[in-house]
């Protein structure tokens, strides 16, 4: 798979030449957080694939500890929402996930740049551990909290819908089909595909785990991007919360430095104002003056 860019060639400058368009093929750059997710990937593989081979019993254990079992997770291992994404099965399994983030991926990131690129790429990871975790207790067939589930492509979904969203008509070439298809039926096509899988029993938990990058991938790009992503959305309300804690404390401190005055016989009214900032005698706002003033913290 790899995405073409369309490209207009410039008018010659002998006489006659026509200008025109061109289709030409290119890969996308290794980017910051694609090539880090690329690189750890492949190592952890190629340690897997060792042990698979020398030492059988650490590589069971190895899948069973790291990979995403829902039974140890509700138990406290947490770390498995996020550690099970860098295991794979085979050659294939761990192909097409690479191969996918890197044509995909490396054009949200030089959009998004890398930190917020690696937000929501783990951000789809653990959405889709997530919804493993919950339907493996739902009793649907095929599922359960003792299976194993490992590899990146909850996250590899929800990039992929992601670019879907935004790139939407950006032609896409699909080895070995001989034509380009826009980017938003091949997302399409491919939610399709992991929505058939996960109903008709398929692959199991893995589709549902595809479903959940899918859905947590969508939910990115409708509602947390244009808020700054995670930091801004979580971040802001938080303020708003830490600020009205510290104007409720001034006030407090306010309140009990008056009654303090007065039980002593000096009640200045003047030295707060209703945010409980000090004011003081000589800065007191103008009669007529409605600016607020704001409040220090």
């Amino acid at each position: 798979m790899s995405i073409y860019d369309r490209k207009y060639m410039r008018r010659g400058s002998g006489g006659g030449g026509g200008g025109g368009s061109s289709l030409s093929f290119s890969f996308p750059p290794f980017t910051k957080a694609v090539k880090w997710l690329i690189i750890v990937n492949t190592a952890v593989f190629l340690v897997t694939e060792l042990l698979k081979g020398a030492a059988p019993y650490a590589y069971g254990w190895t899948i069973a500890v790291f990979g995403l079992v829902p039974a140890a997770v509700v138990h406290g291992y947490i770390y498995q929402l996020v550690t099970y994404s860098f295991l794979h099965y085979g050659v294939l399994h761990i192909l097409f996930n690479l191969l996918s983030l890197w044509f995909i991926g490396a054009y949200l990131e030089m959009d998004w740049k890398a930190k917020r690129f690696l937000e929501f790429y783990f951000f789809c990871v653990v959405g889709a551990a997530l919804t493993t975790v919950g339907l493996s207790y739902t009793g649907i067939p095929g599922l359960a909290p003792t299976v194993i589930t490992i590899g990146a492509s909850g996250g590899v979904y929800g990039v992929l819908v992601a670019f879907g969203m935004l790139y939407g008509e950006m032609g896409m070439f699909l080895f070995p089909l001989p034509f380009t298809i826009k980017a938003k039926y091949v997302a399409a096509v491919w939610i399709l595909i992991a929505i058939a899988g996960s109903l008709s029993g398929g692959g199991g938990v893995a589709n549902f785990a595809h479903l959940g990058g899918i859905f947590f991938g969508y939910g990115y790009v409708k509602w947390l991007r244009r808020r700054g992503g995670l930091r801004g959305s979580v971040g802001s309300p938080w303020l708003g919360l830490r600020d009205r804690y510290y104007r409720w404390r001034r006030r407090r401190a306010a309140r009990k430095f008056q009654l303090y005055m007065r039980q002593h016989g000096q009640e200045q009214s003047h030295l707060f104002d209703e945010h409980g900032n000090y004011i003081g005698p000589d800065s007191s706002p103008k009669k007529g003056d409605d600016s607020k003033r704001p409040w220090i913290n």
